[in-house]
C-alpha cells in the first residue's frame, strides 16, 4: 500500500519482456490544472464591467467597458483552456491510481473522475462565447449592447463552477481515510478544502448578489437601480434598438 497518490517506482517482469507501472504524467497535468485554474478564475475577476457600480445596467457603457478589457479576456481564456484539456488526463490517472488502491466493487474511484469531469465541462462552456466577443469587442458598434452584458455575466459566472472538485476531493478523502488509498493528511486534507468548495458550490448566495455588492461599496446602505435602455424606432420595419446591431440602420 503507497502512502501518497504518486505511482510506484517502475519495476520488471523479465528480461525479455520489461513491464513498468504508468507513470506520474496525470499527477504534473493536475498540477497545471489547479494553477492554470487559479490564473483563469482570477482573470476572469477582472472583468468586471458588469459589476461596476458606475455602469448601473447601462448596456452600452458595459460594453464600452468590456472592450477595453480585451487583454484580461485572453488571459482568462488561454489559462482557463489549458485546465480543461488537462483535466481529462488529470482525472484518468486518478481514477486508475484509485481504482487499484480501493477495495474492488468501490465506486470512490469513479466519483472522483466524475467530479473533475464536471469542472472541465463548466470551463469548456465558460469559454465558449470569448472568441465570438474577444474580437468582437473591437469594434462595438457591431455588438449589440444587451447581449454583450450578458455574456459580462457568463464569464462572471460558468467557469467559477469549480463544485464538482469539491466532489473529487471528498472521494479523494474517503478513499484515504477509510480504504487507506493514500496518507491519512492527504485525506484530511480532502475533507476540509472539498468539503467546502463543495457546500460553496451547492449554495445560491455565495456569487448571486456580487452586482448588490459591487454598488453598495460605492454606496453604502444604497438600492440599486437597474436603468433600461432608451429605445427609440429606425426606419427598417420597426426595428428598435439603442445602438444600431448589424442589419439594423439608425
Amino acid at each position: 500500500m503507497h502512502s501518497t497518490l504518486h505511482d510506484a517506482p517502475a519495476t520488471t517482469a523479465g528480461a525479455d519482456h520489461p513491464r513498468t507501472t504508468p507513470g506520474r504524467g496525470w499527477a504534473r497535468l493536475g498540477v497545471l490544472a489547479g494553477l492554470a485554474g487559479i490564473v483563469g478564475v482570477q482573470a476572469s475577476s477582472m472583468v468586471d464591467a458588469v459589476y461596476r457600480p458606475e455602469n448601473g445596467g447601462d448596456a452600452a457603457a458595459i460594453t464600452e467597458t468590456l472592450s477595453t478589457q480585451v487583454p484580461q479576456l485572453l488571459v482568462f481564456h488561454l489559462a482557463t483552456m489549458v485546465a480543461v484539456v488537462s483535466l481529462p488526463v488529470f482525472a484518468a490517472g486518478l481514477r486508475r491510481r484509485l481504482a487499484a488502491q480501493t477495495r474492488p466493487g468501490s465506486l470512490v474511484a469513479d466519483v472522483a473522475a466524475a467530479g473533475l469531469m464536471l469542472v472541465a465541462v463548466a470551463g469548456l462552456m465558460g469559454t465558449a462565447l470569448n472568441t465570438e466577443f474577444i474580437f468582437g469587442l473591437s469594434d462595438t458598434e457591431r455588438v449589440v449592447p444587451e447581449v454583450a452584458a450578458l455574456y459580462g455575466h457568463w464569464v462572471g459566472t460558468v467557469n467559477w463552477l469549480w463544485v464538482g472538485a469539491g466532489l473529487t476531493g471528498l472521494a479523494v478523502g474517503h478513499a484515504a481515510l477509510r480504504q487507506g488509498a493514500a496518507a491519512r493528511w492527504m485525506g484530511w486534507t480532502g475533507y476540509v478544502l472539498g468539503g467546502i468548495t463543495l457546500l460553496f458550490g451547492i449554495s445560491p448566495l455565495h456569487g448571486s448578489s456580487r452586482l448588490h455588492r459591487s454598488a453598495a461599496a460605492a454606496r453604502p446602505g444604497a438600492r440599486v437601480h437597474l436603468r433600461r435602455p432608451t429605445l427609440r424606432p429606425t426606419p427598417e420595419k420597426g426595428c428598435r434598438c439603442r445602438r444600431p446591431p448589424l442589419g439594423c440602420r439608425a
